[in-house]
């Protein structure tokens, strides 16, 4: 269990430390991502960007399982 906290942690690091160069190839703007603006609000919800990532996460872990 241990294990595998650690190789998220690290995924997760990785993906925070490559966010940047992510955003520029548009992740993060895809079509199907929610993005409201009003006066005083702001609201978005990268729904395409995190079933995107769901996926790849499931890819991952099923590449290592076998």
């Amino acid at each position: 269990m241990s294990r595998w906290l650690i190789i998220i942690g690290v995924i997760l690091i990785l993906i925070g430390l490559l966010w940047p160069w992510l955003s520029r190839m548009g992740f993060g703007r895809l079509p199907g991502d929610i993005a409201i603006e009003k006066e005083n609000v702001r609201f978005y919800f990268p729904i395409t960007t995190s079933i995107i990532f769901s996926i790849l996460l499931s890819l991952i872990f099923w590449l290592f399982r076998k």
